[in-house]
């Protein structure tokens, strides 16, 4: 980097050793990464945000839509743009426990996602899957949730690959009243 005025390399004291990269800080993800919002403990009572979100409007809770047994949600800390989750309204942690009608509903707001995804961004493919219990990467054990994220060709640049940093290039806002408007009556 070249200092503005004198158009020397700029001296960097005391940040480590000076190469070639620039850095992209994304500061936001430390609030995932410290576990902001965490429930405290298993229970419903504990804290839990998916139990806290269906309170809150659309709009402020980033609800895409509401079923009976289970709500479409954007995620907080997306890996793509459009990254939503499926959550059963019921606190309970492992995908055996839901029952019938929560089971073929979660289905039927996976299949909703997808259909909406498409139409609102053109989506080519999605990963879809659910992470059972802290040891199998979920950040929320206590309560399921299953992820759908859209993916497109070439959508992996140099800059997970390399950055470690994704991009997004919309509001969460700005995407959750998309997909609403996209998601299948």
């Amino acid at each position: 980097m070249l200092h503005s005025m004198t158009n020397e390399p700029e001296q960097q004291i005391g940040v480590g050793t000076p190469d070639a990269f620039q850095r992209l800080w994304t500061p936001h993800r430390m609030a995932y990464i410290q576990g902001e919002n965490k429930p405290s403990g298993p229970e419903a009572g504990d804290g839990c945000p998916f139990c806290a979100i269906p309170g809150k409007s659309d709009e402020d809770g980033l609800i895409i839509a509401r079923g009976s047994a289970v709500y479409a949600v954007l995620n907080l800390y997306p890996y793509n743009g459009g990254h939503l989750m499926v959550v059963p309204f019921r606190h309970i942690a492992d995908y055996t426990e839901l029952d019938e009608a929560e089971t073929a509903e979660l289905a039927l707001f996976t299949k909703h996602a997808m259909t909406a995804l498409r139409a609102a961004s053109g989506a080519h493919g999605f990963n879809i899957g659910m992470n059972q219990g802290v040891e199998a990467g979920a950040g929320i054990a206590a309560h399921l949730h299953q992820h759908i994220v859209p993916r497109w060709g070439g959508d992996t640049n140099f800059m997970p690959v390399v950055g470690h940093t994704k991009v997004l290039p919309q509001l969460l806002a700005d995407t959750r009243a998309m997909l609403a408007a996209a998601w299948p009556a």
